[in-house]
């Protein structure tokens, strides 16, 4: 992942050929992960119930509602810089498939 610096703190629990499993950390309203592009699909865990706001870019920002436990998906190549919308810590689990659909034997 390519990604300029935030504020968030982020702590990579597993790491090997196939996952990346990361927990990001926000422990205030505003810390944020920093710009980033994402090498590969991935899904994140919300560990909260609240908002996070998404910086899509050119002056473009999104409030995606988050869900204690409920996961999404998103693909390779998603760009953007994702900020704790909370007065509150909040935390999520991003798991990165390193291993792409291609790299698998049949």
């Amino acid at each position: 992942m390519c990604t300029d610096n935030g504020s968030a703190i982020p702590t990579v629990t597993i790491e090997n050929e196939r996952v990346r499993v990361t927990e990001w950390r926000f422990k205030m309203r505003g810390d944020n992960t920093g710009w980033h592009c994402h090498e590969y699909d991935y899904v994140v865990i919300p560990l909260f119930d609240g908002v996070l706001e998404i910086d899509l870019g050119q002056g473009e920002r999104v409030t995606a509602q988050m869900q204690n436990g409920v996961p999404y998906f998103r693909e390779i190549g998603v760009e953007h810089d994702v900020i704790n919308g909370n007065d509150f810590e909040c935390a999520f689990v991003e798991v990165e498939l390193l291993e792409s659909r291609n790299d698998k034997s049949a």
